[in-house]
């Protein structure tokens, strides 16, 4: 089962989705639940299905005091690297809340401070606190959303199965097909060549 809280004060969790996919934005979310919440499915958007997300998703989103997603572009991802694309993306989500928290708690071990807001970074946050697993599940569904969107623009790719994560399926693409206007262009989009 998942804690409730980290600390005593009105709380919001932070995550993130797609950090490592050769396409499309990164996608955080944060989330403020009331402290009796609890449900017997939450845990780290990777280790539920598709269908458990979706379903969570709207749990999340009509039991949560407040939550909010956050949104970092490929071209901006290009910009700033994908660590600072992945805390802007955080930032962006905390500024977009519509209750202001007092204490945040963050999946991974990197982040910058928001304003003047204490914070905590937990190494797999997202499968020890609720609020974070709540965060990863909003950030993960609405990606996923965005990158279904985008594959009805470059069916090429595949997009609508892989979310711009760089399957094998992903990669031959690239080859036959050059990159996409939404394509990381920082990243390696192709693997190397067995040698």
């Amino acid at each position: 089962m998942l804690k409730n809280r980290y600390s005593d004060k009105l709380e919001a969790g932070c995550d993130e989705a797609g950090r490592g996919c050769l396409a499309g934005p990164v996608v955080a979310a944060a989330v403020i639940l009331p402290e009796d919440f609890s449900h017997p499915v939450l845990n780290d958007s990777k280790k539920l299905s598709e269908k458990q997300r979706k379903e969570l998703k709207h749990v999340i989103m009509n039991s949560a005091l407040a939550w909010a997603h956050g949104v970092v572009d490929h071209t901006e991802i290009d910009k700033i690297n994908i660590l600072n694309a992945s805390i802007e993306a955080m930032h962006r989500a905390i500024a977009n809340l519509n209750l202001k928290p007092e204490f945040l708690i963050i999946d991974g071990n990197r982040f910058h401070p928001y304003r003047a807001l204490p914070h905590e970074c937990i190494v797999k946050g997202d499968s020890k606190y609720a609020s974070i697993a709540a965060a990863s599940v909003l950030a993960k569904t609405h990606r996923d959303e965005l990158m279904e969107a985008l594959h009805k623009e470059y069916p090429n790719y595949d997009w609508k199965r892989n979310k711009g994560y760089p399957t094998s399926r992903h990669r031959e693409a690239i080859a036959a097909h050059g990159s996409s206007p939404y394509h990381r262009m920082s990243f390696k989009l192709l693997a190397d060549p067995v040698k």
